[in-house]
């Protein structure tokens, strides 16, 4: 019995000790992260003003109220842009104004994500295709480019089903196609998890910084993206779940062009699974974006808001 006791003391101070290494460790990396935006502050780099007019506005659906932002061309044709995972509507900042010239754009903060944050009811993300025609209806407006990156491509995909008529294309910037079944990314995020909870568990500011090392390959915008993330809280996770039920095998016909699109940077798996899809999709088009990472449109505006441009216009 007293052996029993003793393993059982040791095994909590282990624990305990690991916990606390772990806990010094996220410090240290956050205090040094804390330096680096401070320091690009002072160089000015951070500095970055969108010229456009930008319209808050919130719609109110099932107990949640939704945040998003309209600028633009209001004579124009409208498109929506959805943001990755534990980003916001700032992931698109570098495109408000290239597309505002001659279009109507709507960024939208996900539930979950940004001023939206977690609302009331029971609602997950997967809620968003509800949302989005919400949206669209209050402002008037029948037919929409939508484009989605990461998990926004996915969301886009969802609207585009449920919606066919509303959808003048759809760009995907690393995603993968949810009409069939994908057990290696199902795998690949698996793992993804555990990293996940290690720093969720002892420090979100480290959860944040590491989403974005991974969303981008540039500093600043490695900066930008936990900048972004910062509404990103762990209550959050809880409408994250039931994604994997977008997916499902099935055929469809598409009155719409689709445009795929990948940062050279990116994944191995994400790269894979874009050619994949790219193949699969006979009419569609895709281009892969130099110097960029998994959001493209971040770390290389200039090229992927051209190739977005480029599309819709001869779409």
């Amino acid at each position: 019995m007293k052996k029993r006791k003793k393993i059982l003391l040791i095994t909590l101070c282990v624990i305990a000790t690991l916990c606390g290494v772990l806990k010094i460790y996220y410090a240290i990396g956050n205090y040094k992260f804390d330096n680096k935006i401070k320091e690009l502050k002072n160089n000015g780099k951070m500095d970055f003003q969108i010229e456009s007019k930008i319209d808050h506005k919130t719609i109110e659906n099932n107990g949640n109220t939704i945040h998003y932002f309209v600028s633009g061309n209001e004579e124009g044709e409208t498109i929506v842009f959805l943001h990755p995972a534990f980003g916001d509507h700032k992931c698109f900042d570098r495109q408000i104004d290239y597309f505002s010239a001659n279009y109507r754009v709507i960024t939208v903060d996900m539930l979950g994500h940004g001023l939206t944050g977690v609302g009331k009811s029971k609602d997950k993300i997967t809620a968003t295709a509800v949302h989005i025609a919400e949206i669209l209806k209050t402002e008037n407006c029948d037919k929409t480019h939508i484009v989605g990156v990461s998990v926004g491509s996915l969301l886009a995909q969802d609207f585009a089903l449920k919606h066919p008529e509303k959808i003048l294309s759809l760009t995907a910037l690393g995603g993968y196609n949810i009409n069939k079944e994908q057990k290696e990314v199902a795998k690949s995020q698996g793992k993804e998890m555990f990293k996940w909870l290690f720093k969720m568990i002892f420090s979100m500011d480290a959860f944040r910084r590491y989403t974005g090392n991974i969303s981008a390959i540039n500093e600043l915008e490695q900066v930008r993206f936990y900048e972004s993330a910062k509404h990103f809280t762990r209550k959050s996770f809880t409408v994250m779940s039931g994604l994997d039920k977008l997916i499902a095998n099935r055929t469809i016909q598409r009155n719409y062009s689709l445009l795929i699109l990948s940062g050279e940077k990116d994944n191995e798996l994400a790269l894979k699974m874009a050619k994949q899809w790219h193949e699969e999709e006979q009419n569609s088009k895709m281009f892969i974006i130099e110097n960029a990472g998994h959001c493209a449109n971040m770390d290389n505006a200039e090229e992927f808001n051209s190739l977005v441009m480029s599309f819709i216009t001869n779409k």
